[in-house]
């Protein structure tokens, strides 16, 4: 399945019905009076969160949501009928925003959570409202009223407890298809993950967490570069981060680096997401390269007075070291 998290849709509700001009025409009744039925009521646009609803591709390819009017009144006072209103269905944790102005209307973080984006218009009255005792013959009744209508932004932000950040092809999609029934591509290139994937992490007695792979970040991601802005907006609603590190690759540096880089786009971004706890990590051990240059690397960051657990997600070693500072980290953010 394609992985779309922004769409824009344009949105239209349903038009009141007209409100009817009818007299009663009886056999036996001389003086019929106004008797025009009132109209329907124009149907709503609702969006509607559903967890079972992963993507937002089905709206990719319908972009135009266009509720039907309501049903015009007749004589007899008989009103008519009110359209259907039209649901959108979206995955939990969608925001719903105005296209022309930017305006956050609403976010859809619940299961079956329900908005409003476009109100139906109301039915006008029919002329049997208007009677009185100067004017017992009224010829008018009133149009419905529109309903309303925008262009919408639904832009889906992932949840998840736990996201693992970290440069290109540092390792963050082998750990998690080895700690998580996720599957996504790996391969010895950069960007292999082009959209985030999520995975369910089974510890301890019977506890889980969720965890989601982000595609990596490089310099310049704040401003659109690599994978740009479009997947920074998923680690907004993560927990904790799980940040690894790949000392392996001349070209990457050394960890600090890595590690000031990756936190630098993420402050730029949005700097509350320095508030997030991190799980700090060094992956390949199981390469001689990085067994001969991580004792130099922890020490560093030691000084600085952060931790650093290293593993490999190939072979395992220390994976379950780091899943056990993960759920330290869970469990001490639900405490506060």
């Amino acid at each position: 399945m394609n992985f779309i998290d922004e769409v824009k849709i344009y949105i239209k509700a349903g038009d009141g019905g007209r409100g009817c001009v009818s007299f009663r025409r009886e056999k036996f009744v001389p003086r019929g009076g106004p008797d025009g039925g009132d109209g329907g009521r124009g149907g709503d646009i609702k969006i509607h969160a559903e967890s079972s609803r992963r993507t937002l591709l089905d709206l990719k390819y319908a972009r135009h949501h266009i509720a039907k009017h309501g049903g015009h009144g007749k004589g007899s006072n008989r009103t008519g009928r009110n359209s259907e209103d039209i649901d959108i269905i979206v995955p939990v944790g969608t925001l719903v925003k105005d296209a022309e102005t930017g305006e956050v209307l609403t976010d859809l973080h619940v299961d079956g959570q329900l908005y409003i984006a476009a109100k139906g218009g109301a039915g006008g009255k029919g002329n049997a409202w208007f009677a009185t005792s100067t004017n017992q013959a009224p010829r008018y009744a009133q149009a419905g009223i529109k309903g309303e209508e925008r262009w919408v932004i639904l832009e889906l932000k992932l949840f998840a407890d736990v996201g693992i950040i970290g440069l290109p092809n540092v390792g963050k999609s082998t750990f998690i298809s080895k700690v998580s029934a996720a599957r996504p591509k790996i391969a010895d290139y950069p960007f292999t993950t082009l959209v985030p994937h999520l995975g369910v992490v089974k510890y301890g007695n019977m506890e889980t967490f969720v965890i989601a792979d982000i595609p990596g970040l490089i310099k310049g991601a704040h401003e659109g570069m690599g994978m740009g802005t479009r997947f920074l907006r998923h680690i907004e609603r993560t927990s904790v981060l799980l940040h690894v590190i790949d000392i392996s690759q001349e070209s990457y540096g050394d960890a600090w680096q890595n590690f000031e880089t990756v936190n630098g786009e993420l402050f730029l971004f949005n700097p509350s997401l320095m508030e997030k706890p991190q799980v700090v990590t060094i992956n390949k051990i199981d390469l001689p390269v990085t067994r001969e240059r991580i004792k130099k690397e922890i020490d560093i960051f030691d000084k600085k007075g952060i931790k650093v657990s290293a593993f490999s997600a190939v072979t395992g070693e220390g994976v379950t070291e780091v899943i056990h500072e993960i759920t330290k980290k869970l469990h001490s953010k639900k405490a506060v």
